[in-house]
Parts: structure tokens; sequence; C-alpha cells
């Protein structure tokens, strides 16, 4: 049992947290609503109750000193638990919930994905679903700010945890009547710098991650995987594409693999990973029970097709 309690209040980490991220005491008032010589107030507080200087003067700006970092950083965390905290008590409380908002990497087939959400809904009908299909850093990003109750992500943010869900095929293809089919040989990156490669942009605000290789001298970057792949169909350039998302245009001789050297394939990971593991909701659990049952039903079929 934990006999201290807390002299400092949330509103104060929150005040603190408002002053380094707005930049500024005045910036910071406008964004808590309050005046300036309560934010002010609140900070000075801090730095009383626990015998540190929060911030130093260099030059004309005030900064974070070492102590001050070290605050803001704990401080953020703090906040944020208190904040899911409360979000799944009342999740908890309501025993269901009336819309669940996932967000879904492009790249986890979208056959399978409606599926498994047809699946649920003959379950639970009244219960809304907002689907974001989401690019890199978009996932990541709906997670972090709490937009999303659930995502299948291929990548897992610091702080969260993730159940691995599918391993994801990417192949590197282009119009049979592309320029580059009609080399007649094996391809190498050199080859493909001289041709136009079709990307899907990264729906996150900072876009700093990607998933492919990005040397070609032309490129038509689009926010849609439906829009690059029938770009490629039409001839427009040449792209990587998960097997499953253009199985059909494989099929029917729309699309075919480019004869790379090397590169011709490569892999991602698929996880499944909530927003806040220790609140989740039942009607959230339920859904995401039939995503992960959905999803190893068909990946134990494609294995026996390829063993037999």
């Amino acid at each position: 049992m934990i006999n201290d309690n807390p002299r400092i209040t949330l509103d104060q980490w929150r005040a603190l947290i408002a002053v380094v991220e707005a930049g500024g005491y005045a910036q910071a008032a406008e964004v808590l609503h309050k005046s300036q010589s309560s934010v002010t107030y609140a900070v000075q507080k801090i730095a009383k109750l626990l015998g540190l200087e929060v911030f130093e003067i260099r030059g004309r700006k005030s900064v974070l000193t070492e102590s001050g970092q070290m605050l803001y950083r704990r401080a953020r965390t703090l906040v944020e638990e208190a904040v899911f905290l409360e979000r799944g008590a009342r999740g908890l409380a309501a025993g269901g919930k009336p819309e669940i908002t996932i967000a879904a990497d492009v790249i986890f087939p979208t056959w399978l994905l409606l599926q498994c959400l047809g699946k649920y809904a003959e379950e639970r009908p009244a219960t809304r679903i907002e689907v974001y299909e989401t690019v890199l850093g978009g996932t990541d990003e709906m997670l972090l700010e709490g937009r999303a109750d659930l995502a299948v992500c291929s990548h897992i943010p610091n702080g969260f945890l993730g159940d691995g869900l599918m391993r994801v095929r990417f192949i590197a293809v282009a119009h049979p009547d592309h320029p580059l089919h009609r080399l007649g040989r094996e391809l190498t990156h050199r080859d493909l710098r001289k041709h136009r490669q079709l990307v899907i942009r990264d729906s996150g605000t900072q876009r700093t991650r990607t998933r492919s290789w990005l040397g070609a001298e032309q490129r038509w970057t689009v926010s849609h995987k439906a829009t690059s792949i029938r770009a490629a169909t039409l001839g427009f350039g040449f792209a990587w594409y998960p097997e499953e998302n253009i199985r059909a245009e494989l099929e029917a001789g729309a699309l075919k693999p480019l004869p790379l050297k090397e590169g011709g394939e490569r892999f991602a990971d698929l996880y499944l990973v909530f927003r806040d593991r220790d609140y989740v909701d039942p009607d959230t659990a339920r859904l995401a029970e039939i995503i992960r049952t959905s999803v190893k039903r068909e990946c134990d079929r494609r294995a026996r097709e390829a063993a037999a």
C-alpha cells in the first residue's frame, strides 16, 4: 500500500506539459483555457514542492533543465495513464461499446478484414465499426493518440505489446507489356531506376517510415492501394505489392512478377495491437478474437495448399 499522498495534482502536471509543448506560458494558457498567471503558478508550485529548477534562461529563451526534461517525460506518462485509466473504467462500466475503431494497415488483405467484420456483425449487429485503412506511421499514430481501439499493424509502437498475426509476402510486379518485361532478362535495381515506381503514401503526419526500396528516378505517390494497383494494371509503373492484394490481377494476367535478380520478394509481419490491453471491453476483445481465428484459419489453409 502506498502511504505517501502526491502533493502535485494532475492539473499542475498538465500545465507543465502544456508550457513545454505549446512553447511558452501564454501559449499554454490558451491551450488550457486558463489565465497565464494560473499556469505560471502551477509550474512554479511543482518546482517549489520538489526543490528542482524546471526551466533555465538561455539567451532570451526559457528552456527545460535536465531535471525538467525528466519531469516532463514522466508527467506525460502519468497524465496519459490517468486518461487511459478513466477511459478503460468507463468502458468496463458500460459493459459494451456502441462503436469500435480499428486501424488496419493496407497490407492486411481487404477481403479478409471484411470477412472478419462480417462475422462480427452477425453476432453484434448494433455495434458500429469505424475502419481506418492506414499506411506505415499512420497506424502507429492512431494507437499513440488513442484514436484506435484495435490495430493491425506492421510495427509495434513503443509502449505497446502485440500478438503476431501473419506474415505478408510482397512481390515486385508490372503489367506484362511494361518495358521492364520486354528486356527479356533478369533485372537489377539499376534497371528499375530508369522507370516509374508506384508508391502508397505514408498516412502518418510525420512520414518518417518507409516499407520498400525507393530508388526510381520517376515516382507516382498515391494515397490508396486500389489507385496504385489500378495504375500498375494500366502500365503506368512498377511496384511491390502484398501478394494477397493482387491475387486477382495476377491470375487475370493484368500484372506479372518482375524477374529481379535480387529483391523480387520481401516480407513483413503483421501484429494485432490493443490501445490499452488492461481495459479491453468485451466487444473489442471479441472482434480481436475473430480476427485472430480467421487469420490463423486462412494461414493454415494456405500452408496445406502449398504442401499438397
